[in-house]
């Protein structure tokens, strides 16, 4: 699973990696969190490229209202197609999700460590993601986002069992073709090409207040884009 990310590349890396057309500047952050505003890359119907913001943690488009609590952050690659928080978003709203590195943490001899994993050459890449666009009975609207999840390959399966999803450059498109690549081809095609440069160190991360609880949504300001 996934539940920290980084994201500090610059923007012209991000726009040259993930082919949006827009000059948008996302703040960096060493620390992303659950239920914080992230960037998502999603392709329209004539499949230009447009960035966005919306909450981290998932929140399906039959819910009655937005739940307190912990959020859906990560959809499990294995479940997603038939359970019914995440089977229309897999079909009809995959995204890319950019990131420069995340974070995992294991407990050797008993004593809990974090472990910053990124590629060795320290570039920026994208997780499978998928979103949703949410509305209230009262008009207020949310989107929200979740990483795709898999697996752990080696390396990362001596640190945690479960790992994000990254999709590699040349199948972005393949991942974003909501409507000409049906959702299982999609997630069998990017999990049997995985990047395999990835690698991790232990670090000792800042002390980090946590992330606020998201307010109710009120009409007309909770589209974050």
């Amino acid at each position: 699973m996934c539940n920290l990310y980084k994201l500090t590349a610059k923007p012209d890396h991000l726009r040259e990696l993930l082919r949006y057309i827009e000059e948008h500047d996302f703040p960096p952050r060493a620390y992303v969190s659950p239920g914080s505003p992230i960037a998502i890359i999603r392709a329209e119907r004539d499949s230009v490229r447009h960035p966005a913001l919306v909450r981290w943690g998932f929140v399906p488009s039959w819910a009655k209202e937005v739940a307190p609590g912990k959020p859906l952050t990560n959809a499990r690659g294995e479940t997603i197609l038939e359970k019914a928080s995440f089977k229309h978003a897999i079909r009809r709203r995959r995204c890319l999700i950019p990131a420069d590195g995340f974070y995992e943490w294991s407990r050797p001899e008993g004593r809990k460590q974090a472990y910053h994993i990124a590629r060795r050459d320290g570039g920026p890449f994208a997780f499978a993601g998928i979103w949703e666009h949410w509305q209230g009975a009262d008009g207020s609207e949310l989107e929200t986002a979740a990483i795709v999840t898999m697996e752990a390959l080696p390396p990362i399966a001596q640190l945690h069992h479960r790992m994000p999803v990254i999709v590699m450059p040349d199948l972005h498109e393949a991942w974003l073709a909501n409507d000409r690549l049906e959702a299982e081809k999609a997630l069998a095609l990017v999990k049997a090409n995985p990047d395999t440069t990835l690698s991790f160190e232990p670090v000792t991360l800042e002390r980090r207040a946590p992330a606020p609880k998201p307010p109710p949504p009120e009409p007309d300001q909770m589209t974050l884009f």
